[in-house]
């Protein structure tokens, strides 16, 4: 019963009907062009086979058709309720799809040419077993060959239950024959297993995409913030006594701020993706910007002090792109978690290249009571980056005297490390 109460029982119907109005269209000129075959006085065979032309021909002709599909895509989502992987579900642009929609096409409308001829039988011999009771005795014979005339009385009472039974049955067999369209749609209409990996293999580069602008955005426009927040307030403590300071404060507040914006809307222009013939690609800061990044960091307040080694002119571009991202990121999150103000804050970072790789370590201050070690945007997007490079994350409070590689040993518990290690095959020439 409760198939009989739910929507989607008479949406499927309703599509079957729609196949069952399409066999009613065909027939009407296959008639015409039967008789038109039957005046030529051809043998039986020949005739045979014209007709079995003249019949299947024009649904599978009209079924290759490449908008057929996502006509039928529409409708078999609306009214069957299926929800293909391909959404909206475009017109057939190779052959198998062709081939696939004429399948599904000859499929609905043999399914809808069934349930409309039983659709009409169950209204039309439905309405005549409810009209029958109200018929003068004796004076309506209702089943001839049966001799059966209507009494007037109970005896008549099994015809409108007969009718009202028919219609159950209808839509019950309109629900069954709907729910198997239903599970086959998506495998003769929707895409094929190559089809799908291909679908999902450009949605797997658009998320790749999308992943990559969110983390560009993240470290350029968020560190800029968090510069021009620190820088901000440095202004403010020293603007009366120390005009000078806060001048060069509002000056790096300004220079972090333009970055910034250029971030900003080189990344937005990728998403846009309206970038035209002549248009520039935005230079992309690699390692040899680490000093303008440090000295931006400086000015407000902070105290950066950069270690050195190795010759990083011999890095391939996109690791010394990424490295500097991570070096950003890292500032970044020295400024958001010392817990203490900017000129009591020292980050000590360390870049070496040598045999081993690329190895990138950063010690800050962290407020005693700061737990990052389920890391937040910032490490996730860090450990992204060095997992497209085959590298290793190491990230965490710094324990007493722990072993730190590099200038930073012996820090204090109350410092946070972290330190990157990327692969790099480069033949190097010495430390300096």
């Amino acid at each position: 019963m409760r198939v009989l109460v739910r929507g989607s029982t008479y949406l499927r119907w309703v599509y079957l009907l729609l196949g069952a109005a399409l066999v009613l269209a065909f027939i009407l000129v296959d008639s015409g062009l039967v008789a038109l075959i039957d005046d030529l006085n051809l043998p039986s065979i020949p005739t045979g086979i014209i007709v079995t032309l003249v019949v299947v021909g024009p649904p599978v002709l009209l079924g290759i058709l490449p908008a057929v599909r996502e006509v039928e895509g529409i409708a078999v989502e609306s009214l069957l309720g299926v929800r293909f992987e391909e959404r909206p579900l475009g017109p057939a642009r190779t052959w198998a799809q062709r081939r696939r929609t004429a399948a599904w096409f000859c499929l609905h409308l043999t399914a809808g040419g069934f349930v409309g001829i039983i659709t009409t039988a169950v209204f039309g011999f439905g309405a005549v077993l409810l009209a029958a009771p109200f018929r003068a005795p004796d004076s309506y014979e209702l089943l001839p060959e049966l001799h059966y005339r209507v009494t007037g009385n109970w005896q008549d009472l099994w015809m409108p239950v007969a009718a009202i039974a028919g219609v159950a049955l209808l839509f019950l067999l309109s629900a069954a024959i709907g729910a198997l369209l239903a599970y086959s749609a998506p495998r003769v209409l929707g895409p094929t297993a190559a089809e799908r990996i291909e679908l999902l293999e450009r949605r797997t580069a658009t998320l790749a995409e999308r992943n990559r602008l969110a983390r560009e955005l993240h470290d350029s426009v968020g560190h800029a913030l968090s510069l021009v927040t620190i820088q901000a307030a440095a202004a403010r403590r020293v603007l009366a006594t120390d005009p000078e300071f806060a001048a060069t404060a509002l000056a790096a507040m300004e220079t972090s701020a333009r970055a910034a914006l250029a971030d900003l809307d080189h990344v937005l222009g990728l998403l846009r993706d309206d970038r035209g013939p002549g248009s520039k690609t935005a230079p992309q800061a690699t390692l040899g910007d680490v000093t303008r990044l440090v000295e931006a960091t400086r000015a407000g307040g902070i105290t950066v002090e950069v270690h050195r080694s190795g010759d990083l002119a011999q890095l391939p571009a996109a690791i010394s792109r990424e490295a500097y991202r991570i070096v950003q990121e890292g500032l970044t999150n020295a400024i958001r978690h010392a817990g203490r103000p900017a000129d009591q804050v020292e980050v000590d970072l360390s870049i070496s290249l040598d045999s081993a790789g690329l190895l990138l370590e950063l010690v800050n201050p962290i407020a005693g009571t700061s737990d990052n070690s389920g890391g937040g945007r910032g490490l996730a997007g860090i450990r992204e980056r060095v997992a497209v490079l085959r590298g290793t994350v190491e990230a965490g409070p710094l324990s007493d005297g722990g072993p730190l590689s590099g200038p930073s040993s012996g820090a204090a518990a109350d410092r946070w490390r972290l330190a990157v290690t990327l692969p790099v095959a480069v033949t190097t020439k010495g430390s300096h």
